[in-house]
């Protein structure tokens, strides 16, 4: 049986993910929360369902504390991230766990990271796990210039996970 995207976002209730991309839903929130800093506090945890299109991809983002991906199902997704340190690195999420593609992948924290569909990709549904949990507090979004000046050898990659100040790609 064949699925299309619009039909899971409707069935899973996704919503469009405003500044990284994709489509999304909180599917879990910890009662507890915790206060790591002075000015807020934070859930022990979170999980997400996300969703990618071939016109929905997720933005170079950077976030304080690790992210576990997972991968449910859909077309295999490339995911990159990019560290001083290490420079760049891609990890294809998929189900050809025999070729190398990973089922669940964690992103440690303070690394940019993004994500789209392989070429020729429909759509893929994946789900993100954090503990402590997400808070935009700890979000920073990439900004094309400031990642191409820091990372000039990864232009490519970097032009195709971020939009231009204007917001189109």
């Amino acid at each position: 049986m064949h699925i299309s995207y619009t039909e899971v976002i409707e069935k899973l209730q996704l919503e469009p993910l405003d500044q990284e991309g994709g489509f999304f839903r909180r599917t879990y929130q910890s009662v507890e929360t915790i206060n790591l800093r002075e000015d807020y506090e934070q859930h022990l945890g979170t999980a997400i369902y996300f969703l990618l299109t071939p016109d929905a991809f997720s933005a170079l983002h950077w976030l304080e504390d690790d992210e576990l991906y997972h991968f449910y199902v859909g077309d295999p997704v490339e995911l990159y991230e990019l560290d001083s340190r290490t420079g760049l690195k891609q990890t294809v999420l998929g189900h050809n766990i025999m070729n190398g593609q990973e089922v669940q992948y964690p992103v440690r924290g303070k690394r940019w990271h993004g994500s789209r569909l392989v070429s020729g990709g429909q759509w893929a549904l994946l789900g993100t796990t954090m503990a402590p949990g997400f808070v935009w507090d700890e979000f920073k979004l990439g900004k094309r210039d400031e990642l191409i000046h820091e990372f000039p050898e990864h232009r490519n990659i970097i032009e195709s996970l971020t939009r231009a100040e204007d917001g189109h790609q």
